[in-house]
């Protein structure tokens, strides 16, 4: 069945892969499997769509976990707070904020958090391991009908590895105080399997002011066997960690050298997270099944205006989120020849629900409470139904036609008795797909779709300002997008890669749940366009380069004479590049890369826009028989851009009482060093 290969891919599994089994000494193999150099004619529903093998993730130098979404063609990851928060996610012209309109899965578990203490959709992926991750596939665009909630932009659906290239012991230590220790290991017996590791990492960080004291901890444990023709996977995780962090701070500040580039205004911010799961996957040629159970909390300590709302007591505030996750999926798969062509039907059902037992936002000074702004307790359920029709009307003409059913409903208890209450709504999505084998070598794609993502569920039910008393209107529970592209892919297995796209995507509201504020913030409906190129090329077997380009137009399609038609946070031009040199046997191994974020408009006049960054990361090592060793360069050319920059007011000391509109901005961390040395075994 087509659809194999990327379910495969999905969990982990790819059947089609380039592996180099060069052994490293006696009693040890190394298997690299490479997504970039699989195949996927013939197997995807549009050009945007590809699988991220085990072999790319293993060379690139990473800053921070999240950035393994970078990967995603046209995809950049940000910060602007501390390293244990979620990261800020830009992809086709979205500023995702922590998630709202990418969907991301791990093992088949939803990572989005629904009506979330900071943020809709927030995605913290910093109990990954990398070192674990067998594959991402990822979708953009809203045309695939087995993905529901948040992806308007697109999905990637991380897949833990089924089978170590070797299990090994590493020690890091990097300027800034960095630390890190990561044992993995598997033991066989029969046709039984444990994949386990685990790590320890410790950071003080550039900033001035504070030790940012990151204290992470991070295990996981994953069990294999087989069970009649399939394969059943077990995944424990657990994840806790606790840091200081430097927010964003404002231009002025620096200027005045009242604090530095890497300076802080409020020293007592961070935060504490943790993360606890057990999943099941079952595959076997025609059924797929998964099962999980989450239980996450955040405290997070943020201070954005300073001294605006209060100015005695200072504007720092706390969020807290408190929740256990419900859910699973299944899917049946069905090959058939109908009025003598060749189809492929694939029908299943997803649920989830969220049991957060304590979501709140409290007004702060130095990590103490000083009075509460909201305080629930929210039931979330949602069930999905999905269908996917893949027909062959010829050998070179493949019809997609798909749909899914989304209900939700929603029961929220506030301290507040005006905003509690309930609310329910359901959508229907449908999707449409043509592929065109053009050559052996070469398909055209053309698809449509139909998406949507879940608002706050304290947006749906509030009544009334949690401050002020004021009047407020709900929003809708789900809110639609739809979207459309067309591209092409060209595959040589033996030089090129490649996949240009152009695309389209109308979103019906951008309304938000702000969880700095404890309210709803309205928004209008917009529309994006943009075209992407991706291309990747192999100079010899251990020699390759990559390029990824992506331009997106957003603007507001409602017009309002108090607001302009640019959507801010919007990235117009994104755009990556990198060389790796990566030869199976022992010696030396080397990958660079390049990573550009064009100018950000930051309100809806373009008024005011956020510098480009640029920034080069490389990696450099050397394998001798079990031994390798391995040096990174972060920031090469310790470039002093922005992270991630905002445009609002706020109030420092002796500042009028209206505050002060400004740039406020998270620098990127300066260049640094760090060195592993690792002993396979």
């Amino acid at each position: 069945m087509q659809l194999s290969l990327l379910v495969c891919a999905a969990s982990g599994v790819i059947p089609t892969v380039m592996a180099d089994e060069t052994p490293q000494s006696s009693d040890l193999e190394r298997l690299v499997i490479y997504g970039r150099q699989q195949n996927l004619l013939g197997q995807t529903s549009s050009a945007s769509e590809g699988v991220i093998g085990a072999g790319e993730i293993e060379t690139r130098p990473l800053l921070r976990t999240g950035e393994v979404l970078e990967f995603v063609p046209g995809m950049m990851v940000t910060q602007h707070s501390g390293s244990g928060k979620a990261n800020q996610y830009f992809l086709r012209g979205f500023n995702l904020d922590h998630g709202t309109d990418f969907a991301t899965t791990v093992d088949g578990m939803p990572i989005n958090m629904r009506s979330h203490g900071h943020g809709q959709g927030y995605t913290d992926l910093n109990f990954l391991l990398p070192e674990l991750i067998g594959s991402i596939h990822y979708r953009k665009g809203a045309y695939y009908p087995e993905v529901g909630d948040f992806s308007g932009a697109g999905a990637a659906e991380i897949g833990l590895l089924d089978q170590l290239p070797y299990r090994q012991a590493s020690v890091t230590f990097g300027e800034y105080g960095y630390q890190r220790y990561l044992v993995t290991g598997e033991q066989q017996w029969h046709n039984n399997k444990l994949i386990f590791g685990g790590e320890v990492q410790r950071y003080a960080g550039p900033w001035r002011d504070l030790d940012e004291d990151i204290k992470k901890l991070n295990g996981m444990a994953r069990y294999l066997t087989d069970i009649g023709s399939g394969q059943l996977s077990v995944s424990l995780m657990a994840y806790d960690n606790q840091w200081n962090s430097a927010d964003q701070i404002p231009q002025r500040a620096v200027t005045s050298g009242l604090i530095g580039e890497y300076g802080s205004l409020d020293t007592t911010l961070g935060g504490k997270s943790s993360r606890y799961s057990l999943s099941a996957n079952y595959t076997d040629a025609d059924w797929r099944a998964s099962a999980y159970v989450i239980r996450s909390r955040l405290n997070l300590y943020s201070n954005f205006t300073y001294l605006l709302d209060h100015p005695v007591a200072g504007d720092q505030f706390e969020q807290l989120d408190n929740r256990v996750i419900w859910g699973g999926k299944l899917a049946r798969d069905w090959n058939i020849t109908w009025a003598g062509l060749l189809t492929d039907i694939s029908v299943g059902a997803d649920i989830r629900y969220d049991d957060i037992g304590n979501v709140g936002l409290y007004h702060t000074r130095a990590r103490q409470r000083l009075a509460t702004v909201r305080d629930d307790a929210i039931d979330e359920l949602s069930t999905g139904l999905f269908t996917k029709i893949e027909t062959h009307l010829s050998d070179d003409l493949t019809l997609r036609l798909g749909g899914r059913y989304d209900y939700y409903d929603a029961d929220v208890a506030s301290d507040n008795v005006r905003n509690s209450g309930s609310a329910n709504d359901d959508i229907w999505s449908l999707k449409a797909g043509l592929a065109y084998r053009l050559t052996a070598n070469s398909e055209l794609y053309a698809s449509a779709g139909q998406g949507f993502h879940s608002n706050d569920a304290r947006g749906a039910t509030i009544k009334v300002d949690p401050l002020s008393g004021e009047a407020l209107d709900k929003v809708n529970l789900l809110v639609r997008s739809e979207g459309a592209e067309v591209g092409i892919r060209y595959y040589d297995a033996e030089r090129v890669n490649f996949s240009a796209a152009v695309w389209y995507l109308g979103l019906d509201s951008e309304l938000l749940y702000v969880g700095d504020a404890g309210t709803t913030e309205p928004s209008r409906a917009s529309e994006r366009y943009g075209t992407e190129l991706t291309a990747y090329y192999w100079l010899n077997e251990v020699l390759s380069l990559d390029a990824e380009l992506a331009y997106t137009r957003a603007r507001f399609t409602e017009q309002q004479t108090a607001e302009g038609k640019y959507v801010d946070g919007t990235v117009p031009w994104v755009g990556s590049a990198g060389i790796t040199y990566q030869p199976a046997e022992q010696g030396i191994y080397a990958a660079l890369r390049l990573r550009y974020l064009g100018k950000r408009v930051l309100d809806s006049f373009k008024a005011d826009e956020a510098d480009a960054s640029t920034l080069v990361n490389l990696s450099m090592g050397y394998r001798w028989h079990e031994w390798d060793l391995r040096a990174e360069v972060l920031n090469l050319f310790d470039r002093h851009d922005h992270d991630i920059d905002y445009w609002y007011e706020s109030r420092l000391s002796g500042e009028s009482a209206n505050g002060i509109e400004d740039l406020h901005f998270h620098p990127v961390e300066p260049r640094m060093l760090r060195v592993s040395l690792s002993y396979h075994y």
